[in-house]
């Protein structure tokens, strides 16, 4: 069950950030909005998922994975540049999340 907690927080983590970009800086309310409450959700989460997840494992794939999947969606969606620089780091941002999961034993 951490585990869906984990994927929950990661999925409130993109939520906010993608928030911050559609806020415009704060100009816009409703994105701004669902910054805070994004980021709430996926804190609170987070505090239940250290139950039974190492803080290590846990705090790497969430951020780890935030990241992969906005950097995603910023290239995709938003247009960002890609280049081979990037696209290795992302699969080593991929690789590392999955070997974490692997070490956690579970």
């Amino acid at each position: 069950m951490a585990w869906v907690l984990l994927l929950f927080t990661v999925v409130f983590e993109v939520f906010g950030t993608l928030s911050m970009k559609l806020s415009a800086g704060l100009t816009k309310w409703v994105p701004t909005l669902m910054i805070f409450v994004s980021y709430g959700l996926s804190f609170s989460l987070f505090s239940l998922v250290l139950k039974s997840i190492d803080l290590s494992v846990a705090y790497a794939i969430w951020s780890g994975a935030g990241t992969l999947v906005v950097s995603l969606i910023g290239i995709l969606y938003f247009q960002e540049s890609l280049n081979a620089v990037k696209v290795i780091s992302i699969l080593l941002i991929a690789a590392g999340i999955v070997g974490l999961k692997f070490s956690s034993g579970e």
